[in-house]
């Protein structure tokens, strides 16, 4: 029985894949510094460590300690418009921590990783929907790091063993377990249900957009079916497979925010009285990803629509939000 550690796994979307990995068969390490993370997101018996992925010796010697055959690594500041206030500091964390981990990780001898990266390394894309050859142009310091985190990986497996492969995300939502829950409050689902919880109307920024009905279009998919791709990656992974150096993880479609805002009306039975706002600036028209490779390689399906996606979203913000 194989164990990974999985640097993250006290946030929204590493927890899933850390429960993934368990019901796969395999052992668990979580290793996360509970900045965004919540403690009661790992669950019960798997060993758990607080600390940075910028404290190599600490990332090592967890490695050390729980005989580590693999990593998953989904630690990171995220949030593109926060990243544009705050370069350096997810400079530090994202960029120096990889390092960081990089390090142990040679150090150590694992010689198995898998990254999460973002499709936030494409930017605005010239053509949708976009594919791995897509050109890498990020124009936030977010996706920069991103880009520059998968750089690292493969600059590290070229002079030594490491097999591994990227998983760029497009948007993230739903939920595989009600008691984990997407607590952030950039994303879209989230602010939506805090703004019905507050009896206050969502907001939409800008519906001039040169999309069907005017707003933003971008690729929304489920947490688990995200969470069940790292699991098939691992298995490839350990199996010698030869991968892709990045996979796009998506639904392959794309959905306005107002069809989102429409589907969370329809799954809660509501009428949902949205404002309206200027555009965000650098908010593209529309994103969303060719997902053959994943399909081809991985055998990645969706298997979540997205009432489903709002269905398990809204399901798990109640149960933490009601407790």
């Amino acid at each position: 029985m194989s164990t990974w550690l999985v640097t993250g796994g006290a946030g929204y979307i590493g927890a899933h894949v850390a429960r993934r990995l368990l019901e796969s068969g395999r052992q668990v390490v979580v290793l996360d510094d509970l900045s965004t993370g919540h403690r009661s997101f790992v669950p019960d018996g798997v060993p758990f460590v607080e600390t940075s992925t910028n404290d190599g010796a600490a990332v090592a010697a967890a490695l050390r300690d729980h005989s580590v055959d693999g990593i998953v690594h989904l630690a990171a500041l995220k949030y593109a418009g926060v990243s544009v206030d705050e370069p350096l500091r997810f400079y530090r964390a994202n960029v120096d921590g990889m390092r960081a981990l990089l390090e142990a990780t040679v150090d150590v001898g694992i010689e198995q990783f898998v990254y999460s990266s973002s499709c936030g390394v494409y930017g605005t894309p010239a053509v949708v929907p976009v594919t791995e050859e897509a050109p890498l142009a990020p124009e936030s310091p977010y996706g920069e790091t991103k880009l520059i985190g998968e750089w690292l990986v493969a600059a590290t497996a070229t002079a030594h063993p490491l097999r591994h492969t990227s998983l760029r995300y497009f948007n993230v939502v739903g939920s595989g377990y009600d008691e984990v829950t997407d607590t952030s409050p950039h994303n879209l689902f989230p602010k939506v249900f805090a703004a019905l919880d507050a009896g206050e109307r969502p907001v939409v920024y800008g519906t001039d957009y040169d999309t069907p009905d005017g707003s933003c279009v971008r690729d929304y998919v489920h947490v688990g079916d995200l969470a069940d791709a790292h699991v098939v990656a691992v298995d490839r992974i350990e199996a010698g497979t030869s991968l892709r150096s990045a996979y796009n993880i998506g639904a392959g479609v794309g959905s306005s925010v107002l069809e989102v805002v429409a589907a969370i009306g329809r799954v809660l039975d509501r009428e949902l009285d949205v404002e309206i706002r200027d555009r965000r600036p650098g908010d593209p028209a529309a994103v969303y990803g060719d997902v053959r490779a994943a399909a081809d390689d991985l055998g990645f399906v969706v298997q979540h629509d997205l009432d489903d996606m709002v269905r398990t979203a809204w399901s798990a913000w109640r149960h933490n939000v009601d407790d």
